[in-house]
């Protein structure tokens, strides 16, 4: 008699992908897709399955990497559109599988380019996005309808997604065919970041429209990218970042329920972003505890019915804070191994910072070297050949089961104090990560946490070659073509459009066809923004000692 293990393997393997041809070491000795136990205890269906089978801890899909890499998807954009074009078409050119756009900060904050709050910033840290023209520049002779975009915006998320929507309407793409995923984390901006504009509640609203409308019109769309990186880069420890992403998250699915979307309605295409360090086996034990608490959270807290709907779906970045200014060139091997720790953890996306990032932004020469990093990993380890490797390691179970034992802990304190928004308007987040980010620093003055050619054996600095140096027509450029558009638009369908924005802010209509017809009529991020703040108020940021 067939025992439950026995019933799930079988179904797991009726799912493997019957085309992908056998896979072998290097010496041509035979690799199973996925190892598992001779034979099944109750506990490693309870704890682990089969990956594609709750609770997920395994994997989201059954063949994982042996059907399909994930997706490489190098974050990337400065100065002007036409600039950022031609990085994407680089990197499209050399391999890369997927887009992450990067914005610069009075796009993030809602600024044009011409108010005076936005000067020395345009173009600096990301490319320069104006009006929805800005936008089609960026993807001039790019296939939206073939390739995923990802946008890294969260205070303007709703006006760079309506945007988008009308670069592809305007290019015949129909919606059933537009695939990327907007970040929209708010709450994480008010924590870790400072890009806000808005107050809790209004900004919250505008992210519960987004996942609305996508739900209805965007059957391909992510709405939300429940972003922990931003707290790992803000001195978070890994439970931590764990455990405030997945709280956010809650709150998130909480406020959507609550307008009353069905759970399985939005829930599979929620996704999350991290930050992958350096300490390999926990990055690994975080990402499988996650995917197993997700599973837990979404079927037995929210209901959900949908298999896809526990599906725990996360990017990575490599890099980030652990680069360094000094000896720059180790963050090439700083960022190797992180990107073998996410794969090893089953991230869906990942990105690989370049070597020079800790101090400018990358040429073209070190984009490409962190692009190739994936695709050797991708390509030559042999890595993706089986489904979790790790998977069965005395010392990766236990490190999993307390990792999930510790974020589970302080999610629950976190609920028992108001919940995460009642946490983050009061800066108790802010302060426990404040508090986590001088240890971390005072150990590495201290010389307890070794950072090599920084706090250790650091040895005279070399050259390391040539860096990006920006154009120094950018801003030139990048007001021409807004004052441009502003004169050659029909001014009377812009007002028209503003006043309808501002009309349904002060109500409680959904706002994403007003950001749409705004964007179309050729509105400007800022106008919009302006009309959104003489409604919404300004965030006023906690005192955090």
């Amino acid at each position: 008699m067939a025992t439950p293990f026995d019933e799930a393997r079988a179904r797991w393997q009726s799912r493997i992908a019957r085309q992908v041809p056998p896979a072998t070491t290097h010496s041509g000795l035979p690799l199973e897709p996925l190892y598992i136990p001779a034979e099944g205890a109750p506990e490693y269906l309870d704890m682990l399955g089969f990956p594609g089978d709750f609770p997920m801890t395994r994997g989201i899909y059954p063949g994982m990497f042996r059907e399909r890499l994930w997706t490489i998807r190098q974050y990337s954009g400065f100065g002007t559109p036409e600039e950022t074009n031609a990085r994407y078409r680089f990197l499209l050119a050399h391999g890369q599988t997927g887009l992450s756009v990067a914005f610069d900060l009075p796009t993030q904050m809602g600024l044009d380019s011409d108010d005076p709050r936005a000067y020395g910033e345009v173009g600096k840290v990301g490319v320069a996005i104006d009006t929805v023209d800005d936008l089609a520049a960026v993807f001039e002779g790019i296939p939206l309808e073939k390739i995923s975009v990802s946008f890294t915006i969260n205070a303007t998320a709703a006006i760079i997604l309506a945007m988008y929507v009308v670069v592809a309407q305007e290019r015949g793409i129909g919606p059933e065919l537009v695939t990327g995923t907007i970040q929209n984390d708010i709450l994480k901006e008010y924590v870790a970041r400072g890009t806000w504009i808005f107050p809790v509640e209004p900004a919250l609203r505008m992210i519960v429209d987004t996942i609305d409308y996508t739900s209805r019109e965007l059957p391909r769309f992510n709405p939300i990218s429940i972003a922990g990186a931003h707290f790992k880069d803000a001195g978070a420890t890994a439970v931590q970042e764990a455990a405030f992403t997945l709280a956010d998250a809650i709150a998130y699915v909480e406020y959507v329920t609550g307008r009353g979307l069905p759970v399985d309605a939005f829930a599979p295409r929620l996704s999350f972003y991290f930050y992958t360090h350096s300490d390999l086996f926990e990055e690994v034990a975080k990402y499988r505890a996650m995917r197993r608490l997700w599973a837990r959270v979404m079927r037995d807290r929210f209901g959900a019915k949908d298999p896809r709907s526990w599906h725990f779906r996360f990017g990575v970045v490599c890099g980030g804070s652990t680069l360094t200014r000094q000896e720059p060139l180790n963050n090439v091997v700083r960022v190797a191994y992180q990107a073998l720790a996410s794969v090893l953890g089953g991230a869906q996306t990942i990105f690989t910072c370049a070597w020079d990032e800790a101090i400018a932004i990358p040429t073209e020469a070190s984009a490409l070297l962190a692009l190739r990093t994936q695709q050797i990993l991708g390509y030559e380890t042999n890595v993706p050949a089986v489904v979790d490797p790790l998977g069965g390691s005395y010392f990766l179970e236990d490190l999993t089961d307390r990792m999930e034992a510790a974020v589970a802990e302080k999610i629950a304190q976190i609920e028992r104090d108001g919940g995460m928004v009642a946490a983050v308007e009061a800066g108790r987040v802010q302060q426990e990560i404040a508090d986590s980010a001088y240890r971390w620093q005072q150990a590495v003055e201290h010389g307890e946490r070794r950072i090599v050619g920084v706090n250790w054996d650091r040895t005279e600095e070399a050259p390391v070659g040539e860096l990006f140096r920006e154009h120094p027509q950018t801003v030139s450029h990048q007001l021409a073509r807004l004052t441009h558009v502003k004169a050659a638009r029909d001014g009377a369908r812009v007002e028209k459009a503003l006043a309808a924005l501002n009309e349904a802010a002060a109500g409680d209509e959904n706002l994403m066809p007003y950001f749409l017809e705004a964007a179309a009529a050729r509105a400007s991020i800022g106008e919009m923004v302006t009309r959104l703040r003489k409604v919404f108020g300004e965030f006023r940021e906690p005192l955090v000692f």
